[in-house]
């Protein structure tokens, strides 16, 4: 089959396009023919080694968390799924080096949900891991009918995500970005606050009761400033420090969860939630679609679209 690959860590460069072994399903797992995968900051972080001490690595790794496809062979314990399902998945592993950069994965029936039908693939494939963190950091904190809850880094991939799913569950959604994304924001239903130096002084005009829940995918300054409103200090969830604990918050770091995808598939297909595309890469390309991730600045999520797309 034809891959994205690397076989030393490194910047994008060492991204190579060419032929690797066709995956092998277990029992346990599905051979999905892949539509589309997507580029998350972890992805380019592991090609750089920084997670080296965390995760195993075999190489030569083929890079990608997020898939959307088509299932084509399901495993002998499979009964979930079969030929010819779409589904969706954040297919993390244990290890680093079998990744969604490819034109099949095999991928393990407890990373994967149904396609949502009213999306594109490309649309599709980047919902996994950016949707699961705000779903599971939304519901870590709470977050419910008639609270106001704080969404950093709202124009982010992850961020759209939580404005919308708060939304969706009945919260008043404040959120931070930078004044040229104010009116997206607004879009999404935010309520948007210029993030940076006097923010608390912001957030006190915007939520002069205070904050019922603070999610935080930005850290820093901007994220203690908030915490200065927040009513009940357990009710902070970050993605970017696990300190957070220190102060009776919750650390995130995203796992796989069918039902939890499953939930996110139907609150997109009953149009509470849209996913917002920024940029579409062929795997060819995948090397500047990661060099677009890097530079910080994307609104919504990268797209990489593996092979036909009808």
């Amino acid at each position: 089959m034809k891959a994205v690959f690397y076989e030393q860590y490194g910047d994008p460069d060492v991204l190579q396009y060419g032929e690797q072994p066709d995956p092998k399903v277990g029992p346990d797992s599905v051979l999905v023919d892949v539509r589309a995968s997507s580029v998350n900051p972890v992805d380019w972080k592991i090609t750089a080694g920084y997670l080296d001490g965390t995760l195993p690595t075999y190489f030569p790794v083929i890079p990608g968390w997020d898939v959307a496809g088509v299932v084509v062979q399901p495993g002998p314990s499979v009964t979930e799924f079969q030929a010819g399902d779409e589904v969706i998945g954040y297919v993390r592993m244990d290890t680093v080096g079998l990744g969604t950069f490819a034109e099949q994965v095999a991928a393990p029936v407890r990373a994967l949900a149904r396609k949502p039908r009213n999306v594109s693939w490309a649309e599709a494939a980047p919902m996994p891991l950016a949707g699961l963190t705000a779903y599971q950091s939304l519901q870590a904190v709470g977050v419910g009918e008639g609270d106001t809850v704080l969404v950093h880094n709202g124009a982010g991939g992850v961020g759209t995500y939580a404005i919308q799913i708060a939304k969706a569950w009945g919260a008043r959604v404040v959120a931070t970005a930078s004044e040229k994304n104010h009116e997206f924001l607004r879009s999404l239903g935010a309520e948007p606050v210029t993030y940076g130096e006097g923010l608390a002084g912001r957030l006190a005009e915007v939520a002069p009761e205070g904050l019922d829940a603070v999610v935080d995918f930005v850290g820093g300054e901007d994220r203690d400033a908030s915490l200065e409103h927040l009513k009940s200090p357990e009710r902070v969830a970050s993605v970017t420090d696990a300190e957070v604990k220190d102060r009776g918050g919750r650390y995130i770091f995203v796992r796989p969860n069918p039902a939890d995808l499953l939930a996110l598939t139907e609150l997109v297909e009953a149009g509470s939630v849209k996913p917002v595309l920024a940029e579409s890469f062929p795997l060819e390309r995948a090397a500047d679609a990661f060099r677009s991730s890097m530079e910080g600045h994307v609104r919504g999520k990268i797209a990489v679209t593996i092979g036909e797309q009808g």
